[in-house]
């Protein structure tokens, strides 16, 4: 079976030339042409590539690390757990620490770009996770909800210092998470809206009225919620409230079981629905690495049994997108093809990110081989077989 953005088909024949879908038919209905490569998938359910819009690390790496080893680790882990494209995160930091981070995240992406061949391997010969764009986490978010964050280099959002990070980052941020009642907030909101940067409302203490105000000025999804937000009232609803029954808003979830409780997870899936309902891992340089102490930009977090803290506060997760699809799909009571729209479909419409997440004519051949329960059996992308090593 393979998902496409609208249906199943049976018995799925798909071509593949220079990274991109160029044909879906049925077995039945279609001969394989003559001189084509034939990957016989088996009973596997064919489905589109992961994004995930919120990845600060992995295998003992850090995005924000110096380590030129950094990103390719992280990058073949991505690929293992069925992630094709990623958005490497920054966290808040002294000003010349995100400034080189960002430079460097720029480097990598237009490295990445330069060195596919017309087959779209890398030069190294490892198929791995693309990365589409910088999210920038902080720092222009709320101290009273910043929670891992360090506060001390917080900053009120302004022009001027948005711009810092455009030209350092030479215009590679895509996403960018404030908190809408910030003094100047809306300026800078519209401002990256204009650049085509998908702003994301969070680590946020607005209320009602102040989170519309940032959704108005262009801000259209909402970062991990519940998490880092005012709680919601019934009397004051919140930026909760608005995120949440705000038709424009998309929505981003941890579905860790630590961050969110299963029924809460329920309410947000049902509450948005199939199409603004977002997966995102926000894992941390502890993903796949036993217990123990880990970086999370230029602090430490304690991992133990799940869940990564610093001084009592949660800290990103160890989750892997292949088991948020999973949870998602158990928790919300979700079928498998919506349990994976929410980690491709849905996320490459948030970041505006074209012919990604989907299986359709003219798409990049980013796709995974599934059990029915959404294990990742093979990972392909532009057309070619990523190792599991």
């Amino acid at each position: 079976m393979l998902l496409t953005p609208t249906d199943a088909v049976e018995h799925p024949l798909m071509l593949v030339e220079q990274g991109r879908v160029l044909e879906i038919s049925c077995r039945t209905s279609r001969q394989v042409p003559a001189g084509v490569s034939v990957f016989d998938l088996g009973d596997g359910v064919m489905a589109p590539g992961y994004i995930d819009l919120h990845l600060h690390g992995g295998a003992g790496y850090d995005v924000m690390d110096e380590a030129t080893e950094g990103l390719p680790a992280i990058e073949q882990l991505l690929a293992r757990h069925g992630v094709t494209s990623y958005f490497p995160t920054t966290v808040t930091a002294p000003m010349d620490t995100t400034l080189r981070a960002l430079e460097r995240l720029a480097d990598a992406i237009e490295t990445r770009h330069l060195e596919q061949d017309l087959e779209g391997q890398t030069r190294d010969g490892k198929n791995r996770a693309r990365p589409l764009g910088i999210h920038l986490e902080g720092p222009f978010i709320n101290h009273a909800r910043c929670g891992a964050h360090p506060p001390e280099n917080l900053l009120a959002p302004k022009l001027i210092l948005f711009e810092r990070f455009w030209q350092a980052a030479r215009g590679r941020i895509r996403m960018m998470t404030i908190a809408p009642e910030l003094e100047n907030a809306p300026d800078v909101i519209a401002e990256a809206t204009r650049r085509g940067v998908c702003v994301s409302l969070g680590h946020s203490d607005a209320d009602f009225a102040a989170a519309e105000r940032g959704i108005t000025a262009g801000a259209h999804h909402a970062t991990h919620v519940f998490n880092a937000m005012r709680p919601l009232d019934h009397r004051s609803p919140g930026i909760l409230g608005a995120v949440l029954t705000d038709r424009r808003v998309s929505v981003d979830i941890i579905v860790d079981g630590v961050h969110l409780d299963p029924a809460i997870v329920k309410l947000v899936a049902d509450v948005k629905g199939p199409e603004q309902t977002v997966l995102i891992t926000d894992a941390i340089s502890a993903t796949d690495m036993p217990d123990g102490r880990y970086r999370l930009g230029c602090f430490e977090v304690d991992v133990r049994d799940g869940r990564c803290t610093v001084h009592g506060k949660l800290a990103g997760s160890v989750l892997t997108m292949d088991r948020a699809v999973r949870n998602l799909a158990r928790f919300a009571e979700w079928d498998l093809p919506r349990a994976v729209a929410a980690a491709s479909r849905n996320p490459a419409r948030v970041a505006q990110a074209a012919n990604k997440g989907v299986l359709a004519v003219g798409a990049d051949a980013d796709f995974l081989v599934l059990t029915p329960e959404g294990e990742v059996l093979r990972t392909f992308i532009g057309g070619l077989e990523c190792s599991r090593c």
